[in-house]
């Protein structure tokens, strides 16, 4: 059996002609000691029938690295901000990057997909992978685990894996700085708009926006709290129902710069003066925020300094070293523009 002319014969083939799953093939052929030596051999044999060229071979080490960086949002400013990081990052060490879309998610949840996606990466030459806020990683990582490839994750969503090695900021601390913010300024109606509840980020976030109203004696009221995706348009959607509800916020935090922005849409669109009539907070620092009118008063997270720390991180476990801890959280601070005011009295 051989590939039809003009057409490279793939991982697949070579699987086909051998009989055995694209993992399976995938771990013969980089030399993992799972795999038995009959099934090796079987593997080795479909190779020269089908012409397959690998693109790495493990009995000859490459000098460069390859890492895959994996992601759902390509377009997302804050995606792009930790992309940066990590591009400067693998430019430094010499690495190649692969971009990668995230897998659907039957392929990220169903372990034979999961295994054959990894088998993917592993014979493209990828040595580790990066994801950004990648949903449901669980079973990737699993998968990515028996094939030996180390697995980094910048603000992961929807994961049980209290082991995965992880990158993220100090949510809790930032949102609750932000919340202090605008009490210092008057407010005592503060509405929340924040992500999904199955990010780990948004939780701790929303968490660190109770914590401030908490230590400043308010109580939270359900009607000012909202919970979506990270995007403009849902933060115009839910601010413009907060602020046409019969007792409006005089301030609203958002758990990232889209929400924000959306949020100052709807404000405009509403006649609503910020920052005399509403205060609005937004977080991550995203370059959009000193774009927007008023400029965004927002938490600033180091995006570029996550993605550079996920692929050090990343290339150091493919060199064997185990992270100091699986979990690396960067301070945030908070940067003060013109959305954000005294209430008004």
């Amino acid at each position: 059996m051989t590939s039809a002319p003009g057409r490279r014969a793939t991982l697949s083939d070579v699987a086909a002609a051998a009989g055995v799953s694209k993992a399976t093939a995938s771990k013969a052929l980089n030399g993992r000691d799972d795999v038995s030596a009959d099934t090796r051999e079987r593997v080795l044999d479909a190779v020269t029938a089908v012409g397959y060229r690998p693109t790495t071979d493990p009995r000859h080490p490459r000098d460069r690295r390859t890492l895959a960086v994996v992601f759902s949002l390509p377009a997302s400013p804050y995606i792009l901000g930790v992309f940066q990081g990590a591009l400067a990052a693998a430019t430094d060490a010499h690495a190649d990057l692969l971009t990668r879309m995230a897998p659907d998610r039957p392929t990220r949840t169903q372990a034979a997909g999961a295994r054959d996606w990894i088998a993917d990466l592993r014979a493209a030459g990828v040595d580790a992978v990066v994801g950004l806020t990648l949903s449901v990683p669980d079973t990737l990582i699993r998968a990515a685990q028996e094939a030996g490839l180390p697995f980094v994750v910048v603000d992961p969503v929807d994961t049980r894996d209290r082991q995965l090695v992880s990158i993220g900021s100090s949510n809790w601390d930032g949102a609750r700085t932000a919340t202090d913010h605008l009490i210092g300024l008057g407010h005592r109606r503060i509405g929340w708009i924040g992500g999904p509840e199955t990010s780990d980020a948004a939780r701790e976030r929303l968490y660190g926006y109770f914590a401030a109203l908490d230590a400043a004696g308010l109580v939270p009221d359900p009607a000012l709290i909202r919970c979506d995706q990270f995007t403009v348009g849902n933060g115009t959607r839910h601010a413009h129902d907060l602020l046409t509800a019969e007792h409006p916020p005089t301030a609203i935090m958002a758990a990232d710069d889209e929400l924000a922005v959306g949020t100052l849409a709807a404000a405009h669109a509403l006649g609503i003066r910020v920052p005399d009539q509403l205060s609005i907070c937004g977080f991550d620092d995203t370059p959009q925020a000193a774009w927007t009118t008023p400029p965004l008063t927002t938490v600033h997270q180091h995006l570029d300094d996550m993605g550079r720390i996920a692929v050090r991180t990343a290339l150091a476990m493919c060199d064997g070293q185990a992270p100091a801890s699986p979990r690396i959280e960067l301070a945030t601070s908070l940067t003060v523009r013109g959305s954000t005011g005294a209430a008004a009295g």
